[in-house]
């Protein structure tokens, strides 16, 4: 059920504003209780499947077992990832996991703008297969959920728990705020959790297989991603172009 507290239109701004957490998930599973009680069934989780999401995924199946959980599919991402889809799926049984692929398919894409569309105009190429499809799956939806970490980039630097969304008109939570790459890590050990494999190959932030690169140590965790371009980010995160 939709709140009638928050919406995009009447934002009050973060409830958690200053507010500093000290419990062990740095205010992640407090967040994800007042999103889930506050949006119900009509908040989603756009997750990449990404070292933080599967730390979203578990703390989200300890909260809302059934929630339901969006993957962008390219077309174009490593088998490694498909494959820890899978092993996600058949682990949290009862979530609702479900894949949202773009309208053009790589050929139709190719036809229209040529060969590898990402190497010529990645910006193009991530609305069209990441950016068009999730304002698809948020269109009318109030609250969406993220595992942006401030930590990550000087643009994440200032996220909020609860923000307003200017490019999807929606609220976008994002409950990892505080987390650390070390915390991340911690928590997938210490909870024994399935990860993508690449993780272990100096690929922290993993992406499409053409825009995607190792990290080399002491370098930006986001390093790896588009390289050549001066892009760090597909545009989920920044504000733009709403579906009409």
């Amino acid at each position: 059920m939709k709140s009638p507290l928050i919406s995009y239109e009447h934002f009050p701004g973060d409830p958690f504003k200053n507010w500093i957490p000290d419990d062990e998930t740095k205010g992640a599973f407090e967040v994800l209780k007042w999103s889930y009680e506050t949006f119900g069934d009509s908040i989603i989780y756009a997750c990449s499947f990404g070292a933080e999401g599967i730390v979203l995924i578990d703390l989200i199946s300890k909260v809302k077992k059934d929630a339901e959980i969006v993957f962008l599919d390219t077309s174009l991402h490593f088998k490694e990832t498909y494959e820890l889809i899978d092993r996600i799926k058949e682990k949290y049984r009862d979530l609702n996991i479900r894949i949202k692929k773009p309208k053009l398919t790589l050929e139709e894409q190719e036809e229209k703008y040529g060969p590898e569309l990402w190497r010529k105009d990645p910006n193009l190429c991530c609305f069209i297969r990441k950016v068009r499809p999730l304002e698809e799956v948020l269109y009318g939806i109030p609250a969406w959920i993220s595992g942006l970490r401030r930590e990550q980039s000087p643009s994440r630097a200032k996220t909020d728990f609860v923000n307003k969304d200017e490019r999807f008109h929606s609220i976008k939570v994002c409950p990892l705020i505080y987390w650390t790459w070390e915390d991340v890590w911690n928590y997938i050990d210490t909870n024994k959790l399935p990860y993508n494999p690449l993780h272990d190959q100096d690929y922290p932030s993993i992406g499409c297989a053409p825009c995607t690169a190792p990290v080399k140590e002491g370098e930006d965790l986001r390093s790896g991603r588009w390289q050549g371009f001066n892009k760090t980010e597909c545009g989920l995160h920044i504000s733009g172009r709403i579906l009409k």
